[in-house]
């Protein structure tokens, strides 16, 4: 009953995550040099990255672990923790000090890929509860 195509989402949004990572924080970098980025907003943007990361980290091996293994608590919880990785890149997205053009792009594949991630959980929750 494991879902395939949630299990090669996971593997490709897992590896997209890595490249949203190095890429919003070297724009962090960049904006911080470049622009009168204030000093009392950095540290948060930063930390909220890397609070971002750690969920990532948690939602790919708990989502993965119960769609291999058939569970649907693993993936339940897979599911909560996404809703907050979603608020995140929505912060990045339109609340950060400083929004680039390629921030909108690279956190609008990010919630694209988010969403379907949902969905097809949902789907398979569904198919392990049944």
């Amino acid at each position: 009953l494991s879902s395939v195509p949630l299990q090669m989402l996971f593997y490709v949004n897992g590896i997209y995550y890595i490249f949203y990572f190095l890429a919003t924080l070297a724009m962090i970098v960049y904006k911080s040099q470049v622009f009168s980025y204030p000093d009392d907003f950095l540290a948060p943007d930063l930390a909220l990255l890397f609070i971002m990361a750690i969920l990532e980290v948690l939602r790919l091996y708990l989502g993965s672990k119960g769609n291999l293994t058939e569970e649907e608590a693993p993936l339940g919880l897979s599911l909560a923790i996404t809703v907050g990785s979603m608020i995140l890149s929505v912060y990045f997205l339109v609340w950060q000090t400083y929004v680039l053009q390629a921030d909108v792009i690279i956190n609008a594949v990010l919630l694209f890929t988010y969403g379907l991630e949902s969905v097809l959980k949902v789907i398979a929750i569904a198919a392990f509860v049944s």
